[in-house]
């Protein structure tokens, strides 16, 4: 077995509501991202991004982390690990330095960062993600890259996500029991963005809601950065739910019934359409419409989507009142295990009346077979932060942190906080 140090290989572990999975990806000389390995378990103990068990979670993890192991043929030490939950906050700070050799150096532009992210948070927060917007020299503004331009002073505006102390440090805890140690905690909304959008979609300004079992977690992007991030405490379990006391059948099968046979439109099912629901107590199961089925889900989806909806607008509003760009131009790309039902697009468009698509992970290659869905772009979106915030060098002993940005080669853009 080689170490996952070795062969510069990354692993992302999203440990979600309804499931663990853990991916291990090797890094191409072309700086693609090569999939190598794959394990998923069922996830118990884990409630809206938060741990409510904890030693079911170690077994969870164990068992996603074992079955990647195998598959890839390696050890794995570390990972980088996605933290979802209604605890996550974000803000926009400023921040302004003068220019000290009348050019602008890579240190003027660590400086800048760090000023504008040295507020006062919360004493029970701490800082997830540092990620600069835009920069500005003197009068010129909108400035991506500001290194090499000369000025007198510069201002940058930075994008802070935050996340509470407790909750990160019990999520790291369960994965340091399996003996693994936490390269980085990632919001998995950031994540998620990062496997499945273009560099135009972020332009243009887009909206990446990832639908899981307990949670939704929304990324607005526009101008090419990171607006805002947000986590809503309801996801696809509220319909599983639904369709269990609806119908009466336990809940492991209300769960397999949705992501079977579930439409989010109820217009789309064929008349004649029949579903075999399982009953409860020993009783014999029986035989429903598929029409029926979709009347229980199609409201359900169309409630959550309709909160999605309602904080958009809310966001566009501080995003027009900020004189920021706030058009959704490119619209809205639902991701997440939950956002795999059929009719989902046609019943989203109606909601946001924006046109929207399903995300799955891009630029990938290896097992694309496993991979290539909705419910790996959290896990998918770790390996490609993990390629880019890591530089591997031979010589050292731990791969080093670089500083290169995520999506712009920009050095000093993202800091891991401590």
């Amino acid at each position: 077995m080689t170490k996952a140090a070795d062969k510069k290989l990354i692993v992302g572990l999203d440990i979600g509501t309804s499931k663990v999975c853990a991916l291990v990806g090797e890094v191409l000389p072309d700086d693609k991202v090569n999939v190598i390995g794959v394990g998923s378990s069922p996830s118990r103990g884990m409630d809206k991004g938060g741990v409510n068990d904890l030693e079911s979670v170690v077994k969870s993890v164990q068992r996603a982390v074992d079955q990647a192991e195998l598959m890839a043929d390696c050890q794995i030490s570390s990972v980088f690990l996605s933290l979802s939950g209604k605890h996550i906050r974000c803000q926009t700070e400023k921040g302004m330095v003068p220019i000290s050799d009348k050019e602008v150096t890579q240190d003027d532009v660590d400086n800048v960062i760090h000023t504008a992210k040295s507020v006062k948070i919360s004493d029970e927060h701490r800082t997830l993600h540092v990620i600069p917007q835009e920069f500005a020299i003197d009068y010129q503004e909108g400035i991506k890259n500001p290194v090499g331009l000369s000025g007198v002073r510069m201002e940058a505006s930075v994008h802070l996500i935050t996340c509470h102390n407790d909750m990160a440090r019990n999520i790291v805890k369960a994965v340091e029991r399996c003996g693994l140690k936490v390269d980085q905690l990632i919001f998995s909304g950031l994540a998620a963005s990062h496997a499945v959008l273009t560099a135009d979609e972020r332009e243009l300004g887009v909206c990446v809601v990832d639908i899981g079992g307990g949670t939704m977690d929304l990324a607005v992007w526009t101008g090419g950065a990171l607006r805002h991030a947000e986590v809503i405490p309801y996801a696809g379990n509220v319909v599983t739910s639904d369709i269990a006391y609806a119908f009466g059948t336990p809940p492991g099968d209300a769960e397999e019934i949705k992501v079977k046979y579930g439409f989010a439109l109820s217009e789309l099912v064929s008349k004649d359409a029949k579903v075999d629901v399982p009953s409860v107590g020993g009783r014999p199961s029986r035989s429903l419409q598929s029409q029926t089925l979709a009347e229980v889900i199609e409201p359900r989806y169309s409630e959550l989507l309709g909160l999605v909806n309602q904080k958009l607008l809310e966001i566009q509003e501080q995003l027009r009142t900020a004189g920021v760009k706030h058009h959704l131009a490119a619209g809205i790309v639902l991701t997440g295990g939950a956002a795999q039902m059929e009719g989902l697009i046609e019943c989203a468009e109606r909601v946001f009346r924006n046109q929207v698509r399903i995300g799955q992970p891009l630029e990938l290659s290896g097992l694309t077979d496993y991979v290539q869905a909705p419910h790996y772009a959290t896990a998918v979106g770790l390996l490609h932060y993990g390629k880019d915030s890591q530089t591997f060098d031979e010589s050292e002993p731990e791969p080093k942190r670089s500083v290169s940005g995520i999506f712009t080669k920009i050095s000093g853009w993202l800091r891991k906080e401590f």
